[in-house]
């Protein structure tokens, strides 16, 4: 049976994965085996997890999937010792129009599993009043159970004080208290943290975070409030169709967004999956019989993408007979050319007539719900997918025939429709989950 716990706060950029980390890291260190999961849409975080536990983890996402498929997921924590649940934004956060199983946010999957809150708080610039916030957070939604508090950046030794004695008169368990301490900061770009794998530090960043942590926290009291969990058999697994049978999967740091549990799906669908690097000018494996470019970071790399002649006409060359697919940069990539941050435009591949830039940056963030004009790998036409979009890009021309029809969550038709030409298609969203 292991110890569950949901890691939450109050809003993003309050220390919930470098708490996460740095706690997975430390109970680990103690001989227990460390299992982590990311609430929500985040491609980024379950390698940090990774990294900490030496165990793969994956997204559990409320709003894109069934609680069938979410027991499916978590199940992996079966064989256990501790279980963490990182969330997204805020705990209560998410969109305004229920999707299959709630609104995405972390709340759900706390409420769904029974699994208890253990909540960060960043009291900067407050004393008493992070208790009220504590309190309310608590008091919210009956399903969802508080566990205690973290303080993260507390200014000086009164102000703990201060904090600590206002939550204790509101009931509510402190398990540490952290001071500022800029060294284990993550580094962050545009999208979210810097990717792990381009971390070469990131073990010693991740045991400095444990270290401090252990230093100023009770983890036994973190323990004790855990809640004992015991997976349920799962009535059904993940639904998710492979693309192909043998799939060329670009794969580096250019095109490394990609959900965990989408690759151990079609791998558990009996899919081969066959990485290559367009970075590193490699082709796709001219014997695959679909190719996938995920999205990531092509904007950082556009010069280098366009300079890779073998890799762009390998691609070419091979849309002519079979399927190619890309998701958001993957998609941009699948275009005739992208303008980066500096107002240089670079050639891409041409398979579609996608223009972007990023020269005037404006976010595109939500979930998505598509229903396909036309078939994709692994989807009929008419299927309905759920996924996510969060891209910088301007969209300067998008003349292929529209792929899907795209609403975003509260059910308002977007312009970002995805697009196809022969082979060849792509979408801004990245697909979690289809509609059963």
């Amino acid at each position: 049976m292991a110890a569950s716990l949901v890691i939450s706060a109050p809003a993003s950029g309050v220390g919930k994965t470098t708490l996460t980390l740095a706690l997975a890291r430390a109970f680990r260190q103690r001989g227990l085996n460390v299992q982590c999961f990311k609430s929500g849409p985040d491609y980024i975080d379950p390698a940090f997890h990774a990294a900490a536990t030496g165990r793969a983890s994956v997204n559990v996402d409320s709003w894109a999937m069934d609680g069938g498929s979410i027991a499916h997921l978590v199940s992996r924590g079966a064989d256990a010792d501790v279980v963490l649940a990182e969330g997204s934004m805020g705990l209560f956060d998410g969109v305004a129009a229920r999707g299959v199983s709630g609104t995405g946010a972390t709340a759900d999957i706390a409420e769904m599993l029974g699994w208890p809150v253990l909540l960060v708080i960043d009291p900067s610039g407050q004393a008493q009043t992070a208790a009220a916030i504590a309190a309310g957070l608590r008091d919210y939604r009956p399903g969802v159970r508080l566990a205690g508090v973290v303080l993260n950046r507390v200014a000086s030794p009164r102000h703990e004080d201060l904090v600590r004695r206002a939550l204790g008169d509101a009931g509510i368990a402190v398990f540490g208290a952290l001071p500022r301490h800029a060294e284990i900061s993550l580094p962050k770009r545009h999208l979210g943290l810097v990717q792990a794998e381009e971390q070469a530090e990131i073990g010693k960043l991740i045991d400095e975070a444990a270290r401090f942590v252990a230093e100023h926290v009770d983890l036994d009291a973190v323990l004790r409030s855990a809640a004992g969990w015991s997976p349920q058999p799962a009535a059904n697994g993940l639904n998710v169709t492979p693309p192909g049978q043998r799939i060329a999967l670009a794969r580096d740091a250019a095109f490394s967004f990609v959900y965990p549990h989408m690759l151990e799906g079609w791998r558990a669908a009996g899919a081969e999956i066959v990485p290559f690097s367009p970075l590193a000018d490699e082709a796709p494996d001219t014997n695959a019989d679909v190719c996938w470019l995920p999205g990531g970071y092509p904007e950082l790399h556009a010069g280098r993408i366009a300079a890779n002649a073998r890799f762009r006409e390998g691609l070419r060359a091979f849309a002519e007979t079979r399927s190619v697919h890309g998701e958001c940069g993957g998609y941009m990539v699948l275009g005739t050319a992208l303008t980066d941050a500096d107002g240089v435009r670079h050639e891409m591949t041409g398979l579609l007539g996608l223009e972007t830039s990023f020269a005037k940056r404006r976010m595109h963030l939500g979930y998505r719900l598509a229903t396909l004009a036309a078939p994709t790998p692994g989807h009929r036409a008419g299927a309905r997918l759920r996924g996510h979009e969060f891209h910088y890009s301007t969209i300067l021309a998008q003349p292929d025939t529209p792929l899907a029809v795209v609403h975003d969550a509260t059910g308002a038709v977007i312009a970002e429709t995805g697009s196809r030409r022969g082979h060849v298609s792509g979408t801004f969203f990245h697909l979690i989950a289809e509609d059963r």
